[in-house]
């Protein structure tokens, strides 16, 4: 038997901490929390985050601010892929936002559709989307089907 096995199972199952029970057990009083401070208070497991530094002027504040965010303001798509088109509708097939839904491509039809053109199209396919990029627009085109921004 090596250490490493020892030590292994030794330190398998740890009991937990039983707090606020007397001073002989090394957690009573305080339990642990010291005397003062955010830490001490009730609550404080989720109310202090990771970032706060304790009156300090915080890192992110520290720093001047530069430049433009589109983060608020950029259009959300729910992204579909043609081979997985090819995958789930058959040949003559009417493809748009409900449909996608029905076979599990998206989740829900609040967010507009963006037809991809990774993979190949060898079926004719009525699509109606709101976005197409100019290869999928010709895979679909190429393949018989028809192409829609609704």
């Amino acid at each position: 038997m090596m250490i490493h096995e020892i030590t292994e199972k030794a330190g398998k199952h740890r009991r937990r901490k039983r707090v606020g029970r007397g001073h002989a057990s090394g957690h009573g009083k305080t339990c642990g929390r010291g005397h003062n401070g955010a830490g001490s208070r009730s609550g404080s497991g989720g109310s202090v985050r990771a970032s706060r530094e304790g009156g300090q002027m915080p890192w992110f504040r520290r720093f001047p601010k530069r430049g433009f965010s589109n983060h608020a303001f950029r259009k959300h798509y729910s992204i579909v892929n043609l081979h997985a088109l090819a995958a789930r509708f058959d040949d003559g097939a009417e493809v748009n936002a409900e449909m996608l839904v029905k076979v599990g491509l998206i989740r829900d039809t609040k967010v507009p559709v963006k037809i991809l053109g990774h993979g190949e199209l060898d079926k004719k396919l009525n699509v109606t989307a709101a976005k197409f990029t100019e290869s999928a627009k010709k895979k679909i085109t190429e393949a018989g089907g028809s192409v829609t921004e609704a």
